[in-house]
Parts: C-alpha cells; structure tokens; sequence
C-alpha cells in the first residue's frame, strides 16, 4: 500500500448546505408555476457543471428565460451562490489539517463554473488538500468512474488505496464498485472516526 489518501466531496460534507428555498421564493416573486425555474434553467445548471458553458453565458441565458433586468439577475445570482456555498464544516476541516502530513488529501466535487474561485476566496480548499477536481473543469460528473479516476490520477494514487467520503449514496456506491474504499457521510463523528481507520490502516500496511 501507498501512502493512504482521503478523497472527500464539498456540498453537504465540507460545506452544509441546507436547502434555503431561495428558488421557490423567486418563482413566487416572478409568479410563475412551482417548478419553473427548475425547468427552464436545467439545460444551463446541467452544462454549467461540466464546464460546457462559461459564467458569462449563464448570466446570459438566467437573464433571457427568467426576464430578469440587471438589478434582480445579480440578486438571483447572489441567492444562487449563497445556497452553493453554504457555510464552511469547520470541524471537519481542522480535522483533516491534523492529519494533512500524514495521507495524501484530495476533493471530488460536482460543481459547477465560478466555484473554484469562490470556494478558494471562501474557504481556502486549495490550501487544505493536495488536489481538487471539479466536474465543471473535466466535464465529468459523479458517479462517472471516469470521475473517481481522474481523481486518483490528479493524486498519483491507485484506487484500492483511497477512502472517498460523499453524502450521495450513489456516488459512495460508485467509488467502490472501482475498487475504492467509501464511506457515506451522516455527521462529523463518524466520518472523522472513518478517516482515522483509514490513515492508521494505512500506516501499520507501510510498517
């Protein structure tokens, strides 16, 4: 075994990101149908999180198919991005800078164009890991496998060496049908005491 790793997911487990409703709020503001938005804007959120259109664009098309002047497109967008971001697991990050001398550490996040530079601003998360892949920068989405490899590959890591945390059962349920170990994140306590299992594991293997 090489040097243990821990490859973690961002929304829902390094950022809590509760539901705020700010979409339903806006199509109520708008008047439209329940739903709405959702519909209108899926093509443009979809293509927005594997990198097939830019920031520019979606301010564009959010603007054109929701009728939004200036003022209420940056508003809508401001609402958008406080949801996506949520606020910072602060426990769970101090965890993983106590351990950050002893694995290899690595994000796989489905994301979506903007976030680099918001989460590093926000967060720091280029400065907590040794890599960070976003679906919006390799145009690939969990559970993708090609997603779990391209991680790997960014970390210089097989696989059946990694623990991949995520809060999507599906995502969790993919990472170990490659051969990856997972664990599905519920709350703090437990994930930390997975991921000690996994660095300490690692460690007697290495001698």
């Amino acid at each position: 075994m090489t040097a243990p790793c821990v490859i973690l997911d961002i929304g829902g487990v390094l950022e809590l990101t509760p539901d705020t409703g700010w979409v339903q709020r806006w199509e109520e503001q708008l008047d439209l149908a329940p739903g709405t938005v959702d519909e209108r804007l899926r093509d443009v959120w979809e293509a927005g999180s594997v990198g097939s259109i830019g920031e520019p664009e979606v301010r564009e098309q959010v603007a054109a198919r929701l009728a939004l002047d200036a003022v209420r497109l940056e508003a809508f967008m401001g609402d958008l991005w406080a949801e996506y971001l949520g606020t910072p697991n602060e426990e769970l990050m101090a965890y993983l800078r106590g351990i950050r001398q002893s694995c290899r550490l690595g994000i796989l996040s489905n994301s979506f164009v903007g976030a680099r530079e918001r989460e590093t601003a926000l967060y720091g998360f280029d400065e907590l890991v040794d890599e960070i892949v976003y679906s919006h920068e390799i145009g690939i989405n969990k559970p993708d496998p090609r997603a779990f490899e391209a991680a790997c590959a960014a970390l210089g890591v097989r696989p059946e060496d990694c623990l991949f945390v995520d809060d999507v059962v599906i995502n969790v349920e993919a990472a170990r049908a490659l051969g990856m170990q997972a664990h599905l994140y519920e709350d703090n306590a437990r994930t930390i005491t997975r991921i000690a299992a996994h660095v300490e594991a690692g460690r007697a293997l290495r001698g």
